[in-house]
C-alpha cells in the first residue's frame, strides 16, 4: 500500500478523491500547501507543482490541476479557470462565452505523483467532453453547476454518478492501474 499526502485544500476534491482510490491500494492524506503554479500546459503546471510539494514534504505527494476549456476559445479559460471563476464566478463564464455558438467544453484533470523529492512526477490526466449550460444544481463546488454532460451538469448529479464518470475518476483509474503495475514489477 502506498501512503501519500494529497495537496489540496479543497474539501470537496478531497471527498471525491478519497470516495474514487481504492483505500488498499493507496491511503490518502492531504495538506494545504502554498505552491506557486507556474504558467503553461496542464501537464507543465501539475509536474511542476509535484516537484515543489514533494521538496516541501520530503516525501510523496499527489496534486492536481483541474482545466475547463471552451472549444470556441481555443481551450481558455483551460488551467486558468480557478483563477477566472473566483474573478468572474459562474454568471462571468457565461458571459465569456455568450458570444459563441459553439458551447462545448471539455473538463480536464490533470494529476501528478511523485515518490519524493528529485523523482520525476509520473502523469495521469482524464478528460470529460460537455457544455457548457446556465447554472443548475447546488453551488458549492465551482463551475461545475455550468458543466452539462448527458443533460445533468456535474453539480446535478449523484456523487456515485459523478464520481464513476468523471474527468478526476479517469485519471485516477489511470494512476491506480500504474500503481498496480509498479507493485507487480
Amino acid at each position: 500500500m502506498h501512503s501519500v499526502l494529497f495537496v489540496t485544500g479543497n474539501a470537496n476534491k478531497l471527498a471525491e478523491v478519497t470516495s474514487i482510490l481504492d483505500s488498499a491500494l493507496i491511503q490518502v492524506r492531504n495538506a494545504a500547501l502554498d505552491i506557486p503554479e507556474i504558467q503553461g500546459t496542464l501537464e507543465e503546471i501539475a509536474r511542476d507543482k509535484c516537484r515543489r510539494a514533494a521538496e516541501m514534504v520530503q516525501g510523496p505527494v499527489l496534486v492536481e490541476d483541474s482545466a475547463l476549456e471552451f472549444t470556441a476559445m481555443n481551450g481558455l479559460p483551460g488551467p486558468y479557470i480557478k483563477h477566472f471563476f473566483e474573478s468572474l464566478g459562474n454568471d462571468g463564464l457565461i458571459k465569456l462565452i455568450d458570444p459563441f455558438e459553439d458551447r462545448s467544453a471539455a473538463a480536464v484533470s490533470t494529476f501528478a505523483f511523485a515518490e519524493g523529492p528529485g523523482e520525476e512526477p509520473a502523469v495521469f490526466q482524464g478528460r470529460l467532453e460537455g457544455r457548457i449550460v446556465s447554472p443548475r444544481g447546488p453551488t458549492g463546488f465551482g463551475w461545475q453547476p455550468i458543466f452539462e454532460i448527458g443533460g445533468e451538469t456535474l453539480a446535478e448529479m449523484s456523487r456515485e454518478k459523478k464520481n464513476g464518470m468523471s474527468h478526476r475518476y479517469q485519471a485516477l483509474c489511470k494512476l491506480q492501474e500504474w500503481l498496480q503495475e509498479k507493485a507487480k514489477n
